[in-house]
């Protein structure tokens, strides 16, 4: 394994202990690539809310965000153009998106994400929060899919399903997180209805409001969990149960943000090493399953779910 592999593993293992886990299960050769195009991401991200690895501390403030959205957009391009870089991340991209034909369009449309971030895009709707997660999450499990050597737009639906679903989950668990950053990913008009001030959300008297809309959202989440189960029997069997891994560590988020209700907000919740054991378990023989079944049953359709754009 070369430096930038080995420096893109190290930072999937201090950024997401969740994917890391998962990641695991992948060939050597799938699991760099997706720790290259996972680096990447998740330094955009840092870069955008002034950030390293989540440690705001390590964080260089010399510009502005629109500037630092401006920078990543300029690099991003530029790797595109095959042009030499010093960066290591940046160099680490451009690798995996030219060894996998990642498009331009979807790397943009990441970067369209944090745009929203920067202009500090109000969220309305359910579909406007969608839109969103599109943008930040769905559209990485479209490269995911694409590093596993998906083509087929059928399944490159189900994989921008399974980051939708990771999205709406990650929204529900980090919402005062978020209030705090000033920053609200819940539906307006959901807040509204369950009575919440949308101006302050950190106050207590928010709390049982802020938890009845964190649990429509991960109710809303289910159905692109389960979109995305459908789509495991098209990928390689390390490459399904790596994928079946992460989906089922995350919605076992949603499910504790679910059944703890107000009290989810006291500590971040995350799952135990010993239940990421017995969740990938589980993971195999849903692949497996799936693989099995794939060969002879048609996949469910995908009614009634938000679709991403030419999806």
């Amino acid at each position: 394994m070369d430096a930038v592999a080995l420096q893109s593993r190290a930072q999937i293992e201090k950024g997401s202990k969740s994917f890391a886990a998962a990641a695991r299960l992948f060939d050597a050769d799938t699991r760099d690539s997706a720790s290259m195009l996972y680096a990447w991401c998740r330094y955009c991200d840092d870069v955008i809310d002034g950030q390293v690895l989540g440690f705001a501390d390590q964080a260089p403030q010399s510009h502005t965000p629109e500037a630092r959205l401006a920078l990543l957009h300029e690099r991003t391009t530029s790797a595109y153009r095959g042009e030499a870089t010093d960066d290591p991340v940046m160099r680490a991209f451009q690798r995996v998106a030219h060894r996998h034909a990642i498009p331009e369009s979807c790397a943009l449309d990441l970067l369209q994400g944090f745009r929203m971030d920067v202009e500090e895009f109000r969220y309305r709707t359910i579909d406007e929060t969608l839109t969103y997660c599109y943008h930040v999450a769905g559209v990485v499990g479209v490269m995911m899919a694409m590093v596993m050597g998906v083509r087929d737009e059928e399944t490159l639906d189900r994989a921008c399903d399974l980051g939708l679903a990771f999205q709406l989950t990650n929204i529900s668990r980090d919402v005062l997180e978020d209030a705090a950053m000033g920053r609200c990913y819940l539906p307006e008009d959901w807040l509204l209805e369950a009575g919440v001030d949308t101006r302050h959300l950190e106050r207590p008297s928010n709390r049982d409001g802020l938890a009845r809309v964190a649990r429509r959202l991960v109710g809303e989440a289910e159905p692109y969990y389960d979109s995305a189960l459908t789509g495991l029997s098209r990928l390689p069997f390390r490459c399904a149960w790596a994928i079946a891994g992460a989906r089922g560590v995350y919605r076992a988020i949603g499910r504790d943000v679910h059944r703890l209700g107000p009290a989810a907000w006291d500590r971040r919740v995350s799952t135990s090493r010993g239940q990421k054991v017995r969740l990938l378990m589980l993971a195999g023989v849903q692949a497996a399953a799936a693989r099995t079944l794939g060969r002879w049953r048609t996949p469910a359709p995908r009614v009634g779910l938000w679709t991403r754009p030419g999806g």
